[in-house]
């Protein structure tokens, strides 16, 4: 829609064009490490709703790109420096969304839980498709039938202002969320200290004996809490330093899969044009309007295709399979369908390639795509997941800027079959990573770092 806007039709400079697509995942790095970190520093109540506000003030001010004002190239550049901002507000959702769920849910729905948050990206995908047809439909006479080509700089400003309504619709909520009680006992905060203080309110009235009983017994768990409180505080000074292999082995490999998985799947998803030429729906031909509404069509296919039956698999068999295997199986399965790709990219039928693309959305999807946001969460204890989930996130959407910076330029001199192929390589490299990860189906970290403390203290 820019191109039309701003370029009369002509192709965006390939430099801004780049920025322009990383910009979000810029400000994700951003915000996935700041926030998560600082969730676990200062507790998710503190946090949780303030990333969503800064989502809807970025949300408003790209919105409020002048295009009218400034020249084409200044107009990329105003959208992208609030692009980054946006993009700081939706990375701080991912440590904060996982942490707030996982601190929360039983552990045999724990996965189940996790991996239908994340699900609601599928539907907030074919969401945003389905409005821009009926935006763009809206405008049809107007762009087609009158020629006034503009006027899509409407259309895209509508089509963003919209997501708007279920922020505001959850901002509230986010707000008035109260802390977990599993997150104040990691922090040495439990509520056992307050039992006994009204305990020995209630009991005011017995003998000195017992009241003394009842002292001794404040003490001892008094006492415990101090050495709670040392530790955690100890580990909240020391945080990653001092880690031993068998947790740096565990943060190296969510943070490793998700960075490879992202290289993949960002590389595809933030470059559809390539698979909508393939199948037929890249706009070439037509006018302005029709352009745009073949190009909206097809993402709406390969959203319906992929996206979200691939996430339900996902959310019904994750418990039963566990997450290990999904991971393992999605990125050998996406690795599979990339290199049948690769291999016959010129020879496919437009069939044969939306058959195979759509099979590889659903093993990003029935696979590491899901489970790399649902391990982080899982697998470290609740006084560094959501610094864990927003280093492994970041790592994972600096794959994503990678892509978007090179995937043109590689696709230039090597050729789209050679960079599938590498994609293919990054799926085959997440397979081997995954076997660093312990199965965490039913596993409470918690209780893992309790026994671990004990280890050393023997």
């Amino acid at each position: 829609m820019l191109q039309f806007r701003l370029y009369d039709g002509d192709s965006l400079p390939a430099n801004l064009a780049g920025f322009l697509k990383a910009a979000t995942n810029i400000g994700s790095v951003i915000g996935q490490f700041g926030f998560g970190y600082c969730a676990d520093a200062f507790g998710r109540k503190v946090l949780y709703g303030k990333e969503l506000m800064l989502i809807i003030i970025a949300t408003i001010l790209c919105m409020s790109t002048p295009t009218n004002v400034l020249s084409p190239n200044g107009s990329l550049l105003y959208l992208s420096f609030f692009r980054i901002l946006l993009g700081i507000g939706v990375g701080g959702d991912y440590p904060l969304s996982a942490s707030v769920v996982s601190d929360r849910a039983v552990l045999r729905k724990r996965g189940t839980i996790l991996a239908y948050v994340f699900a609601n990206q599928g539907w907030g995908s074919l969401v945003g498709s389905l409005v821009t047809i009926i935006v763009l439909a809206c405008y049809k006479h107007v762009m087609n039938d009158e020629g006034e080509t503009s006027k899509v700089d409407g259309v895209w400003r509508i089509v963003i202002g919209l997501s708007l309504i279920p922020a505001f619709g959850t901002l509230y909520q986010r707000l008035t969320l109260p802390e977990s009680t599993r997150f104040k006992n990691s922090q040495g905060e439990g509520d056992e200290e307050e039992k006994v203080i009204q305990d020995l309110q209630n009991d005011q009235g017995k003998s000195a004996e017992d009241g003394a009983e009842e002292t001794k017994r404040a003490g001892e768990i008094e006492g415990r809490k101090v050495k709670q409180s040392e530790s955690a505080t100890i580990h909240r000074k020391a945080h990653f330093k001092g880690m031993e292999w068998r947790h740096f082995k565990i943060l190296l490999a969510t943070c490793v899969c998700w960075f490879l998985l992202d290289i993949a799947f960002y590389g595809i998803n933030l470059n559809q044009n390539v698979v909508l030429q393939q199948i037929g729906y890249d706009g070439n031909t037509g006018t302005a309007w029709e352009r745009l509404f073949k190009i909206s069509t097809g993402n709406i296919i390969i959203t319906v295709l992929g996206f979200v039956p691939g996430y339900y698999v996902t959310v019904l068999t994750i418990e039963k399979l566990g997450r290990k295997f999904i991971q393992i199986q999605g990125f050998l399965a996406a690795g599979l369908f990339l290199a049948i790709l690769a291999g016959k990219f010129y020879n496919l039928s437009s069939a044969g390639f939306i058959v195979c693309f759509a099979f590889l959305q659903f093993f990003f999807n029935f696979g590491a795509n899901t489970t790399t946001y649902c391990y982080p969460a899982e697998v470290f204890p609740t006084r560094y997941r959501a610094s864990a989930h927003g280093l492994s996130a970041a790592c994972g959407k600096i794959g994503a800027i990678i892509s978007a910076f090179v995937f043109n330029s590689l696709t230039d001199s090597i050729g789209t079959p050679a960079v599938l192929w590498i994609f293919f390589g990054c799926c085959m490299f997440g397979a081997v990573f995954t076997l660093l990860l312990p199965e965490v189906a039913g596993r409470d970290p918690d209780l893992v770092l309790t026994e671990e403390l004990k280890e050393h203290e023997r």
